[in-house]
């Protein structure tokens, strides 16, 4: 893991970009009196009785919202995946202050220093987490899957569970690797291998770029380091869009819901890959879909976060789709290959709940909530638009940080990797410290190594940039 460590005495902190967008940790009183009120009577019904279930979590150390707690066990002919969901529509009263603050937040924001939560902290942090060793009301899907990973039956229905164990992503990773893992998961990665080989298959694109990750070290320190994702990561995240991809079917089929959709790539998008393959030197065999190229590609290789970039073409125009009474003309998401809905994370994203709602219903027979039904068109506009917050306020986050750690070195030459060129200009990811910016430079090699200089690093405007440098050496 590559990090580089600031010291951010003097003050330094996110407070700025909390005030430039706007954000409110705090909640209204009368949002808060109605979360408490929750605490005494949890709406939503008769509930099966799951206790018995092993179910653990698996989230990042510390991670207090816990929306998600699995089971896999092998069947007579193939698997049973037992996913059971934080249930906020038990603690969300349609209508109320509660519910009109959420549907304004839209989902979590997570900064270096603190969260600003979609739910009050006595809900998304305790009553609704699924935290070990407490009885909780979830949403519990049971998923049968055939021998290679099918879904052959699905079941969805509110239950009382108990998970029995919180894991880490880094703990599991080495007690799979020692042979000693958690029974719950001990299937994970045979059945997330199968559905990680169907996603290629079905054309789910997969974008392996560095992730930034920015961390406290110490006191008044901030580390920005590239964040590199266990197996057992992408493992556990197929459980979540094998769920999702089972709601969107169940909706899909009651003509109600509400759906994550991205459009097919248009042909522009996919010459502008293979004029990247061209160019970073990647073959391309002929017939091969995009999907299964990316997913051969070696993610370490610089060539290979070229093409990443480029891919970012093809997933272009995701949004959410609200339907009632007939299909929508656009029903898949074309990073994920299909049919595809977010139900698995309503502690921290808005739609989860309503979509949840539609779900729970249709599996039962019953009529989809008035409430829910009033809800799904305004839907769209409210995702999109915390989706828009969420996705500025991480970037102002990294180039903060990126700023900060590279303030006193101006002049200095350091390794990076092209990964776009146009004209007189690109866009480099320089390897220590990880930053991603901006590079002047007549025909940036993309896909190829490069020494780039630092000729900005402003902490006001939070902006960094670079040019191509030639010593000596790179003139031979």
């Amino acid at each position: 893991m590559v990090s580089r460590t600031v010291t951010t005495s003097g003050g330094r902190d996110f407070a700025p970009i909390r005030s430039e967008f706007g954000l409110r940790e705090d909640f209204p009183a009368a949002a808060l009196v109605e979360a408490e009120q929750a605490l005494d009577e949890v709406r939503g019904g008769p509930r099966l009785d799951a206790r018995a279930l092993p179910l653990v979590t698996i989230d990042p150390p510390g991670s207090k919202d816990l929306d998600q707690a699995v089971l896999i066990e092998r069947r007579q002919r193939g698997y049973r995946v037992h996913y059971a969901i934080a249930d906020l529509g038990g603690f969300v009263p349609p209508g109320g202050a509660l519910d009109q603050e959420v549907k304004r937040r839209g989902q979590t924001l997570y900064l270096p220093d603190g969260t600003v939560p979609l739910h009050p902290p006595v809900l998304s942090e305790g009553a609704a987490s699924l935290l070990p060793d407490q009885v909780r009301p979830s949403v519990l899907w049971t998923i049968d899957l055939d021998p290679d990973g099918n879904p052959e039956g699905v079941v969805v229905r509110r239950a009382l569970v108990r998970s029995v164990s919180r894991l880490d992503y880094e703990s599991v990773q080495a007690s799979l690797a020692a042979g000693t893992p958690h029974p719950s998961v001990a299937l994970l990665p045979e059945v997330g291998r199968l559905r990680r080989a169907m996603a290629a298959e079905r054309g789910a694109v997969e974008l392996q770029l560095p992730e930034q990750q920015i961390s406290p070290s110490g006191d008044g320190e901030w580390t920005l380091r590239v964040r590199l994702r266990a197996d057992v990561e992408a493992w556990n995240a197929e459980i979540s869009l094998l769920t999702g991809m089972c709601a969107a079917k169940i909706m899909i089929d009651a003509q109600v819901g509400v759906l994550r959709t991205l459009p097919s790539a248009d042909v522009d998008a996919v010459s502008g890959l293979h004029r990247a393959a061209t160019a970073s030197r990647v073959e391309w065999p002929e017939g091969e879909s995009p999907a299964r190229l990316l997913a051969g590609l070696d993610p370490n290789r610089p060539e290979s976060l070229a093409m990443y970039v480029a891919a970012t073409r093809l997933l272009r125009g995701a949004g959410y789709t609200a339907f009632d009474g007939s299909e929508p003309t656009v029903t898949s998401h074309a990073g994920v290959g299909a049919p595809y809905a977010h139900v698995t994370a309503p502690l921290r994203r808005l739609v989860d709940r309503f979509a949840t709602e539609c779900c729970l219903a249709v599996v039962a027979g019953a009529d989809v909530p008035a409430w829910v039904r009033a809800a799904l068109p305004e839907l769209p506009h409210l995702m999109s638009a915390s989706d828009t917050i969420a996705a500025k306020v991480e970037r102002a986050c990294l180039d903060q940080v990126e700023a900060w750690v590279l303030a006193d070195r101006v002049g200095d030459v350091f390794d990076a990797v092209v990964l776009r060129s146009e004209a007189a200009a690109g866009e480099v990811f320089v390897t220590e410290p990880p930053v991603m910016a901006k590079c002047t430079g007549a025909e940036l090699p993309e896909g190829e190594r490069i020494r780039v200089r630092l000729v900005e690093a402003d902490t006001t405007r939070r902006k960094v940039s670079f040019e191509r440098f030639f010593g000596e050496e790179d003139r031979d």
